[in-house]
């Protein structure tokens, strides 16, 4: 599906999106028991030392992180069949809906309801899990290649790959290299913030994806191509 929006606010959506991923991943490997609730390879790997009694790792956490992941994609998929010819409202209402999730974690985190330890820990893993399905689901109907916004295994591969020492098909590796760098910033704010608050990272993090849904509404619309 087309991204309704010119090509600078649509790297910048993904983008934020990439970094909202750093502060929540920031979260969950460091608050939730050692998961991953955007990138579900590292989830089976950890499923894999959880067969191992000393490894240190548990079963439950990515277990809840692979489930919330799957629904959440589920929801993403169902909503990029409905909206399907309607871009903005299908971008906005996706990346809207996450926002306001990542919200009421956070509210609910702040007042202790949900907790980073015991039962309702897994709660909040399958809730910000699902969200990150949400993100995952859409953002592959939508984004270039090397702006996954959650794993950067190919965008690495395509930057050494396709650079002047590879194929030197990529002249221009600035996106792929800001990608990187979202990720790392998020992620090193996510820790660092950790030290203070959980609940203010979830929300940061809801604050950005709620930019990007911004971005995906209202941003300018590419200029009609003239050969069409």
């Amino acid at each position: 599906m087309a991204v309704p929006v010119t090509a600078r606010w649509e790297v910048a959506g993904f983008l934020g999106l990439t970094g909202a991923t750093g502060l929540i991943d920031a979260v969950s490997y460091l608050s939730l028991g050692h998961t991953f609730v955007a990138n579900m390879t590292g989830n089976v790997v950890f499923l894999g030392f959880a067969v191992v009694p000393a490894s240190g790792f548990r079963f439950g956490p990515p277990v809840a992180a692979v489930l919330g992941f799957v629904l959440g994609s589920l929801g993403g998929g169902r909503a990029a069949r409905v909206l399907d010819g309607r871009p903005r409202r299908w971008l906005g209402t996706a990346f809207g809906a996450q926002a306001v999730v990542l919200w009421v974690c956070a509210l609910l985190v702040g007042v202790g309801v949900l907790r980073e330890t015991g039962g309702t820990s897994y709660v909040l893993i399958v809730a910000l899990a699902s969200c990150f399905g949400l993100q995952n689901a859409t953002v592959r109907h939508a984004a270039p290649r090397d702006l996954t916004t959650t794993v950067l295994t190919l965008t690495l591969t395509g930057l050494a790959a396709d650079s002047v020492l590879g194929t030197g098909r990529s002249a221009k590796p600035h996106r792929r290299l800001g990608s990187i760098a979202a990720m790392f910033v998020g992620a090193a704010i996510g820790a660092l913030l950790l030290q203070k608050t959980v609940s203010g990272v979830i929300a940061l993090a809801g604050a950005v994806v709620a930019a990007a849904a911004l971005v995906f509404l209202f941003a300018p619309a590419p200029a009609p191509d003239p050969a069409a």
